[in-house]
């Protein structure tokens, strides 16, 4: 991208999560500060060629593949402290890198305690892909007796059952069904 754009893709990043839609092209001009709408036609053309705007059906833009990239910084340590490092590692789409198959993915909020030690808390928010095969020792949403719960998948001699990851809490074993929901395949929280 040239010189601004790079700016200008941060304001209207900043638009979009406001509004949940892209500005007009007059209205982008006021946005960035370009005084002409070929000024915007042209950076909208190198932000098109580069994938991070497109144009819909009603010739309105809409964010392209590439506008919900994030860029990954260098890694931060959790134990002692490190030299700072400003350098841009990648760039991520969360979306991407999270959901591999979109209409078998839901989010879930987790209500609870008891996977606390698997680094679920409450008001977490679990990605589940529903209908990927599981394995003992993976974290499912299972459904125990008609009701849900998110639990280690686990196996002994007696069959399949459900792992909290809290010692406060015992394992389940259904009394009639034992049914995977989905695979959690990642989590979030906010702060």
């Amino acid at each position: 991208m040239q010189n601004r754009d790079t700016e200008y893709l941060g304001k209207l990043q900043d638009y979009y999560a406001q509004h949940r839609v892209l500005p007009s092209f007059t209205s982008v001009a006021k946005l960035v500060g370009l005084k002409s709408t070929s000024a915007v036609a042209a950076m909208v053309s190198r932000m098109k060629s580069e994938g991070f705007l497109d144009q819909g059906v009603d010739r309105r833009l809409q964010p392209g593949k590439r506008f919900f990239e994030r860029e990954v910084a260098d890694s931060v340590r959790a134990g002692l402290p490190q030299p700072a490092n400003d350098t841009i590692g990648h760039v991520v789409s969360v979306d991407e890198h999270l959901i591999k198959s979109p209409s078998r993915t839901v989010m879930l909020t987790v209500k609870g305690d008891s996977m606390m030690d698997a680094g679920l808390l409450p008001s977490d928010t679990v990605i589940v892909e529903r209908g990927a095969p599981a394995k003992p020792g993976d974290i499912v949403v299972a459904i125990v007796d008609n009701e849900y719960t998110v639990k280690y998948l686990a196996h002994d001699k007696n069959g399949f059952y459900l792992k909290p990851g809290n010692r406060a809490y015992p394992p389940i074993r259904a009394k009639e069904n034992l049914e995977i929901y989905g695979l959690v395949v990642g989590s979030f929280r906010k702060y």
